[in-house]
């Protein structure tokens, strides 16, 4: 029963959280992307930003500024 109340609480606390807290900037998450796709040896890519309701040509690889905005990875 100590073990469920404390998920509980734990759950309870994250909701309440502000949603901009968790919001990622998105030069920062297009940095962080970029790092891995580096470390994997990919070397002639590009990343954009663009906004959510926006056609896109690539590939979605993330999402920031609380969804309003995605960011487009894109092999050259």
């Amino acid at each position: 029963m100590k073990n469920y109340i404390a998920i509980l609480l734990a759950v309870s606390v994250v909701h309440a959280l502000p949603a901009h807290a968790a919001a990622k900037d998105c030069e920062e998450l297009k940095s962080e992307i970029a790092a891995k796709i580096d470390a994997k040896g990919v070397k002639s890519y590009s990343l954009e930003i663009a906004a959510a309701g926006a056609a896109i040509d690539g590939k979605e690889v993330g999402s920031c500024s609380n969804g309003t905005q995605r960011i487009i990875y894109k092999k050259n």
